[in-house]
């Protein structure tokens, strides 16, 4: 099979279109002959080797990919060969058969698009736990999302408009934010161009926002907290930015509010089950059409590091993806 490899640490550029032996699954294991990848952050991090996941060169990256089953082991119940699934790996995904553990890969709904299934589950299980169950979001409540335009951040700007609240979305340059205004955002901030503090009062009338959703960093977090209203919630997913804030500790103390840490990944794995509530009620949200993920472009596995260029470069809005089938399957 052929995989996208990281052969040294270093930039997009490096990576290499490889042949590699096809894997074999464990006992508990299905082998998915993947159609699709999805592209996200920890993508950029992991071939930099500054990722917290930090496997053995030469290694594929990809964590999130669609396809069908190709086999399974001896001991796995539950899924056949033939199976439409959505699969997860700590990376490998960016390749053309990835092995995955069975009892984690999720069923593709019928009439979902494998090409949304490798760009969905992720940004929106992200986004999702971060808002309803980290961040506890009740309907009538402000919400701002800074990344607005990138994967996780538009992913939280339609679930929190599906909950009920008010959101400003925050983004660096006016063609992003109009996108956000297409997928719900009430409220519009260039924080390129625009005092972000004061803009956020201003939009609030002086009381602040109830949650925030951060996969960013940078100097843009303290800012947000210090616009946290009183008992509001700074939900911290990652930093996009590159640039890890030192938040001054006194900042939650006087606005009565919480810096809560968000980590879908470790989510997925130490609760499932909840996990999979999770995903039931975003797949229903999807098929009612209140959902409406952006893919905005396709990448050819040859052309995977301009994927992950794209993302670094911050030239994306919503998701890529890397398109696995074979020539023939494509046209």
């Amino acid at each position: 099979m052929k995989a996208l490899l990281c052969k040294e640490w270093g930039l997009p550029e490096n990576l290499v279109v490889a042949e590699l032996p096809d894997p074999q699954p464990g006992e508990r294991q299905a082998v998915v002959r993947v159609h699709a990848a999805g592209v996200n952050f920890p993508d950029v991090l992991i071939i930099q080797k500054k990722y917290q996941v930090r496997p053995e060169l030469p290694f594929s990256p990809g964590t999130e990919c669609a396809g069908v089953v190709a086999s399974v082991g001896a001991k796995v119940e539950g899924v056949k060969p033939g199976d439409r699934v959505i699969a997860f790996s700590p990376f490998g995904a960016f390749a053309e058969q990835v092995a995955a553990d069975a009892d984690r890969l999720i069923p593709v709904p019928n009439g979902m698009d494998l090409d949304v299934a490798a760009a969905f589950t992720m940004a929106y299980g992200t986004s999702y736990h971060a808002l309803l169950d980290r961040g506890a979001l009740k309907a009538g409540e402000t919400v701002l999302v800074l990344g607005a335009s990138g994967g996780v951040g538009l992913a939280g700007v339609e679930i929190a408009k599906v909950a009920g609240a008010r959101v400003i979305a925050a983004a660096s340059t006016a063609a992003k934010l109009d996108i956000c205004r297409q997928h719900g955002a009430d409220e519009l901030i260039n924080y390129q161009t625009e005092d972000l503090k004061q803009r956020i009062m201003d939009l609030t009338g002086g009381k602040g926002v109830d949650v925030v959703l951060d996969p960013v960093g940078g100097p843009f977090t303290e800012a947000a907290l210090r616009c946290c209203a009183w008992r509001g919630r700074l939900l911290i997913v990652g930093f996009a930015n590159g640039e890890i804030p030192r938040l001054a500790a006194n900042l939650p103390l006087l606005k009565g509010c919480s810096i809560v840490g968000v980590f879908w990944g470790d989510y997925n794995r130490q609760q499932p089950q909840a996990n999979a509530a999770d995903l039931a009620q975003l797949f229903a949200w999807l098929e009612a059409g209140k959902l409406k993920p952006r893919i905005e472009g396709k990448f050819p596995l040859e052309q995977g590091g301009k994927a992950i260029r794209a993302l670094m470069d911050r030239q994306v809005c919503g998701k890529v993806i890397i398109d696995l089938r074979d020539d023939r399957a494509r046209h």
